[in-house]
């Protein structure tokens, strides 16, 4: 069979797909502003995204190699949990049960759902953005929701904050986290999750990772970070810096464990 005999269906076949493609681009276009005004809509999905991710942890054996979280919990409690940018989808599902616990999570309307997922899970969600570089002009949502992590941890409840700055440099901390351990004198735990099967979304700025079920887990927390009260400009940078490097030590002990080597 020649070239002439083959191309036209395969041309038909790619016409197709890229009609199919572009139709389905449309009609999520068409459903999409509906569904983001829709209550019931968004605790659907936002239901589903909860039990979804608890199913991958349960199918997911966690690594004897991985570190104990709770004992890590007794002893720095209350404590701020640093984590990555797409890297922290599972890290809700590790927490000890019991624990109080809020999480900060970005006011943009595209982490809504992450939000609504995080209550399913049992978290109390503070809608703000404290990573920018300079918080000297902190919008007004990223401080008040740092005044509300503080005073959380002041009453003695742990807080999870993302380290990263949103569409910043991935994996670099920003200035938001380590001032809030300024501010409440309480100990910065990086914490990595991660799973033995997982897919990495190659096109997204933070090479958001999506773990996936029957596979090996790995938590592994880094080095606390501790911030003094007085902590000037320059101090502030290097904390920020050490943070960087503790989270990202514990992220490759975490890759290395869940694809079966050694902390």
């Amino acid at each position: 069979m020649d070239n002439k005999t083959v191309a036209p269906p395969v041309a038909r076949a790619v016409a197709r797909k890229g009609r199919s493609s572009g139709v389905m681009k449309n009609f999520w276009r068409k459903i999409r502003r509906p569904l983001a005004q829709s209550r019931f809509a968004k605790g659907t999905i936002a239901s589903f995204l909860a039990y979804a991710l608890r199913f991958v942890r349960f199918t997911n054996i966690l690594s004897k190699d991985s570190s104990d979280l709770t004992v890590a919990y007794q002893e720095l409690s209350p404590a701020i949990i640093a984590l990555w940018h797409g890297q922290h989808l599972l890290a809700p599902c590790l927490l000890p049960r019991g624990e109080k616990m809020l999480a900060m999570v970005s006011r943009s309307a595209d982490a809504e759902l992450n939000a609504l997922a995080l209550e399913k899970l049992g978290f109390e969600a503070v809608r703000g953005s404290g990573g920018r570089e300079d918080t000297r002009h902190m919008e007004k949502g990223g401080a008040r929701a740092l005044i509300t992590l503080k005073r959380a941890l002041d009453d003695g409840k742990n807080v999870a904050m993302i380290a990263d700055i949103p569409h910043g440099t991935p994996r670099e901390a920003g200035l938001g986290i380590i001032t809030l351990a300024r501010l409440s004198g309480r100990p910065v735990v990086p914490l990595a999750v991660t799973t033995s099967r997982r897919k990495v979304l190659e096109r997204t700025w933070d090479k958001t990772t999506i773990s996936l079920p029957f596979g090996r887990c790995a938590a592994m927390l880094g080095e606390p970070v501790f911030v003094p009260a007085d902590a000037d400009n320059d101090l502030m940078e290097y904390k920020r810096q050490e943070l960087t490097a503790s989270l990202n030590r514990a992220t490759e002990k975490a890759y290395r464990v869940a694809d079966g080597g050694r902390a």
